[in-house]
Parts: structure tokens; sequence; C-alpha cells
């Protein structure tokens, strides 16, 4: 689990970074030919202030004043860079272009790769998703969709105070990074909107996202394969399918999960609140090391479930047990309500049964019902009070 010296030693490293822009030069986008319209492409203007400011001696600004700009798709790469570290500010709004065939093959609509030493702070980024979720809601053929904000390969990244809203898939991801903070960020889409998943992380060490509202139509924060000292608190999520870890185990080689905190968090009416998910396939992947703090349940459906068995459709997994091993997990201070009966539901491997599950002053009801919980191939233990009981 992520101990506190170590937290502490990454709240310092960021202060040393912003320490570090006390004199920087300015890029307004403007100045390189920006129009603040929907009209206007502004993409290469964008990025022509990127490239100045990578080729700078010292610490720099990219500055987009408020108004609308419209962007059609951005890479911003790293390995340019020159400059010790760059401070995007935003006060206006970003705008992807309103027909999604433009960037919905692409996979991103703006992305940052093989950075170090990056801050984004402030501004909304609008990436008019809704065409292709009404698209993908009539059956007919459509992209898959671009993922709003995209951050690989980097290292030393800070995101705070930024606003998505309606993404044509993935809000914002990372991806193969170390030392990013997300803070004060505000994701919104309607419920309906399908694999629009707030923040998705993989592959990724010391990861902290905190004091952020998220509000879609897939997982609020997803967790993927290969991610170490992942720090979570402070979420207000809700419509959404809750904080999850998975899908993990489509891969017969793959990383595992471990040391992951989330703490601090209130889920409102969504379809999950706690969720480890894996599939019902071979796999070498594991979770461990987790610890769930402190949570607040509003008519969830299911606030606490282990999901070893996903495998939709019947197809590519039927009739085989999931190969990622679960232990060490522990659901501290857990309460409120249950929007269904079975309030925790923990799904376990056949093959692999989960251990070391903790249930440690957890309180959910249903209504004006008991709950009830449900327990296969699990083990661990129970302490405190803990409702509903005869589980562990």
């Amino acid at each position: 689990m992520m101990n506190t010296m170590s937290l502490l030693s990454l709240s310092l490293l960021f202060i040393f970074f912003y320490a570090s822009l006390a004199a920087q030069v300015t890029y307004n986008v403007q100045s390189f030919g920006a129009k603040p319209n929907d009209n206007t492409d502004s993409t290469k203007s964008i990025l022509n202030a990127w490239t100045a400011a990578c080729a700078s001696a010292q610490p720099a600004t990219i500055y987009v004043p408020p108004g609308r700009y419209m962007l059609s798709s951005a890479f911003f790469d790293g390995q340019i860079c020159k400059a010790s570290f760059i401070t995007i500010r935003i006060d206006g709004t970003l705008v992807a272009p309103s027909d999604y065939n433009v960037n919905g093959h692409a996979g991103h609509w703006i992305k940052f790769e093989r950075v170090s030493g990056l801050s984004i702070y402030g501004g909304t980024l609008d990436g008019q998703g809704t065409p292709l979720w009404a698209c993908k809601a009539s059956g007919r053929s459509c992209p898959k969709g671009a993922t709003t904000l995209a951050i690989y390969n980097s290292n030393k990244v800070d995101v705070s105070g930024l606003t998505s809203l309606n993404s044509q898939m993935f809000h914002i991801g990372v991806d193969g990074c170390h030392n990013v903070k997300l803070q004060g960020v505000k994701i919104l889409a309607s419920g309906k909107s399908p694999n629009t998943d707030g923040i998705h992380v993989q592959l990724s060490s010391s990861v902290m996202i905190f004091n952020s509202h998220i509000a879609t139509g897939d997982d609020c924060i997803s967790i993927g394969p290969g991610n170490t000292n992942l720090w979570i608190e402070n979420i207000a999520c809700g419509p959404g399918h809750g904080i999850s870890i998975g899908s993990l185990g489509w891969e017969l080689e793959e990383a595992g999960v471990q040391n992951v905190t989330v703490r601090s968090v209130t889920f409102t009416g969504s379809q999950n609140g706690l969720r480890i998910k894996t599939w019902a396939r071979p796999s070498n992947g594991f979770v461990r090391g987790v610890l769930f703090q402190q949570a607040v349940m509003i008519n969830v459906k299911n606030p606490v479930i282990i999901d070893q068995n996903y495998c939709p459709d019947n197809e590519n997994c039927p009739h085989q047990g999931s190969g990622v091993k679960i232990s060490d997990v522990t659901y501290q201070n857990i309460h409120g309500t249950s929007a269904t009966e079975i309030a925790v539901k923990l799904d376990c491997s056949k093959k692999d049964p989960c251990s070391g599950i903790r249930l440690e002053e957890v309180s959910l009801s249903y209504g004006d019902q008991p709950a009830v919980a449900s327990c296969v191939n699990a083990g661990g233990t129970a302490s405190g009070l803990v409702e509903p009981t005869g589980c562990l």
C-alpha cells in the first residue's frame, strides 16, 4: 500500500515543480493565429505554440484566452522539447469537430506523448460526442470514437481544474506514465453515453486522482492492467459504473495491479460502487494490496462487487475460469444504501479463489428491508459492525 511517506514525497515533488514555474516565457495561441470561434480550425496555431514553447531555454507557458477554439486533432510530442517544464493555461474551451468522422477513427483527440514536466490548468475540452453516441445507439456502423485527452509514456504531469464535456469515448486516458496528478477535474456526459469512462489508467505508477466530480455513462474511474501505487481520494461519482479495477485478464500474459488506495468517495445512483472485474479466461494477472476506505453509497445497484466471471454475451470465455488472483483487499467504513437486495457480491474465480478479503465496518441497507451478501470462492474475515452479515 502507498504509505504516508510515499504520498508526502510525491506531494513535495509536485511542490518543486510549481516552484520551478517562477519565471516563464508565455506564448499566447492567438499570437500564432488561433481564432476564438467554432468555425476556424486553430489546430495548426496551437501546435505552433507548442513547438515554440518546446524550443524555449526556460520553462514556458502556452496560454489559451477565453473563447471557443476549434481543434480538429492534435498530437503534442514531448521528444522535441528543450524546455524543462511547460504549462498550458486554458481560460477558454477547446472544441472538437461536430463531425465524428474527423477523429473518430484516430483513437484520441488531444494526445501528449513522451513529455516530462507538464501542467495543464483550467479550461474546458468539449468532445462533442453526442452525434457519435446516437450513431452507436442506432446500430449503424460507426467509428469507435476518440479519447478526449490521452497522456502516454510521460512523467511529471499535473492536470488541475480541467472540465471535460461529452467525450466520444474515454474522457482522460493515462497510459505508460509515472508521477501523474489529476485534481479538481470535472467530467460530464450523459449516463447513457457508451464507453465514456471518466479517467482510465493503465501500465502506470504513482498516479494520484483527487477532488474530482465524474458523471458519465461508463466507469467513473477504470483501472487497467499494470498499475502500481495508485491513490484516489475525494471523488464524487454518478451517474456512471463506479470505480472499477478491470476489466482484467483478457490476455494470458498480463501485468498485475497492486498498491491501490481509494478513499473518501461518494457514489450516487451509479450502477456499481467499488468493483473488481476480471474476464473468465486464463491469465497470470493479479490484484493485490487494495484498500477501499470511507465510501458512501446512495442508491447504488452493486455497492461492493467482485465479478470474476465477466463474459458478456457468452463469447470468447464460456465455461472457463478467471486466472487473475485477487488477494489482500480491504473494505473499510463503507456505508449507505443499495438499489438491489444483494449489496455485497463477491463472485470469485473457481480456479483461483479470492483470499485475504477483509470487511471492516460495512453497513449497507436496502430500502426498509435487510440487504443480502453473497460470497462464492471468497476467503477472508469480517470485523466490527458488518451488515449485511453471513458472507465471510
